[in-house]
């Protein structure tokens, strides 16, 4: 870390003691604002000691998002990341965005006259020693106690090169004995230089690093890299590589893609088994697009993003939900086994039979997840989108199921027929 960088942790009381926000957007807002008129010309971020910890072990990043560029030389990465930070800063849900330093450091350059140094017969390399014992010390020797050994090392006191003039001053001796100072046989100027050259996969590379509020992750990331390819110009040789929480983002939807798929196949699987044809299992299938609608609405009206653990949600929900069709389709096949009833009396019966069982059901899954939903505390950034998917799930596949599910089953055997004992 350079020196140009620095960690404060603040820690928070509870939140019912907070007086001037209520939730933790609000209080970051709060804090920038009056850090930034306290405090100018420092860019802040806002992130916590774990998220910090492990964005910086698994991506190398120490924010949500990082914008890696890569390339040759060190003006040219520093000039693109200054563009692309100011790009990606107009981009709605951006924060904290800042270009990693890389300039800005202070240098003493020394470069040797050949020329002059050749008239008093001084080799290059006795002037650069001489620099290097008044600045830094140089290595004269080895000194052994035992089986100890430490350097000798020749410094100049610390007056004696301590400003420009006094180490133009610097005696450096030449082969007559004449002390010549070392103005005389060098320019010595003050220069910014490099703070620092990061390199990955041998190659330089300039980190834009930012934290995303008020949106997910996913599509503030694809408007961002449109914005980027339209209004930055990248030389020859220069490309750029997406990192943080949008590449762990997209490696676990890869891998929930999969899960899903296994679990929506061996639900149906197990359906099939259990009621040894197609079409009653088709039909219960119906309930996980029902689920899903309600899930996804319930997400919109709480204005929350898709997250893994919204996924796991949907999963779980996919379960509940066709548990209860389940329920309700081996009430009519039960009976459709024993009476002589038209298709819609028998519809009505299983449906007055099996309610209050599908509402317990999906009662007990709902009010169980209630404090996840409302969660305030650690953890609620995983909890909410989970249990807000399972909630608004099951409202919508409870209801649609009692009414939507029932009436398309008559479709396939008509409403005044009388039943057979296999659909």
């Amino acid at each position: 870390m350079g020196i140009e960088l620095g960690d404060v942790f603040v820690i928070l009381k509870p939140i019912a003691d907070w007086t001037t926000a209520r939730t933790k957007g609000e209080l970051i807002e709060k804090m920038n604002e009056a850090l930034t008129e306290s405090v100018p010309g420092v860019g802040i971020s806002f992130t916590q000691p774990i998220e910090m910890r492990f964005n910086e072990l698994i991506a190398g990043v120490r924010s949500d998002v990082g914008i890696k560029l890569f390339g040759d030389d060190l003006e040219t990465l520093r000039k693109k990341g200054d563009e692309i930070a100011r790009v990606v800063a107009t981009v709605h849900g951006a924060a904290d965005v800042k270009a990693e330093q890389t300039s800005g450091l202070p240098v003493i350059r020394v470069k040797v006259d050949r020329d002059r140094c050749a008239r008093y017969g001084i080799s290059v390399g006795d002037v650069l020693d001489t620099v290097e014992a008044a600045r830094a010390g140089k290595v004269v020797g080895t000194v052994f106690e035992g089986q100890q050994r430490f350097a000798l090392v020749v410094r100049f006191d610390d007056d004696a090169a301590r400003t420009m003039d006094s180490l133009a001053n610097v005696p450096v001796a030449s082969p007559g004995g004449a002390s010549i100072p070392l103005g005389q046989l060098a320019t010595i100027a003050m220069e910014t230089g490099p703070a620092q050259i990061s390199r990955e996969a041998v190659r330089r590379r300039i980190v834009v690093e930012l934290n995303v509020r008020g949106r997910d992750v996913a599509s503030f990331v694809s408007e961002a890299q449109e914005r980027i390819s339209r209004e930055v110009a990248l030389p020859a040789g220069y490309y750029l590589r997406w990192r943080g929480q949008f590449e762990t983002l997209q490696a676990a939807s890869r891998r929930l893609a999969v899960v899903v798929l296994i679990a929506l196949t061996l639900i149906f699987a197990m359906l099939y088994f259990t009621f040894g044809s197609i079409k009653p299992a088709a039909l219960i299938y119906l309930n996980v697009p029902f689920a899903a609608t309600g899930g996804v609405v319930a997400l919109l009206l709480r204005g929350l993003p898709f997250t893994i653990s919204a996924g796991v949600g949907f999963i779980a929900l996919f379960g509940v939900a066709v548990l209860n069709g389940v329920v309700l389709m081996t009430q009519v096949r039960d009976i459709e086994s024993k009476a002589d009833l038209t298709t819609l009396e028998v519809l009505r019966r299983a449906c007055a039979l099996r309610m209050r069982p599908v509402l317990m059901t999906a009662l007990v899954a709902s009010l169980g997840f209630v404090p996840m939903a409302i969660a305030t505390g650690s953890g609620a950034e995983v909890q909410r989108p989970l249990a807000t998917v399972v909630i608004g799930g099951l409202v919508t596949s409870t209801i649609l199921m009692l009414f939507i599910l029932p009436a398309i089953y008559s479709l396939f055997r008509g409403h005044g027929s009388r039943v057979s004992k296999e659909l």
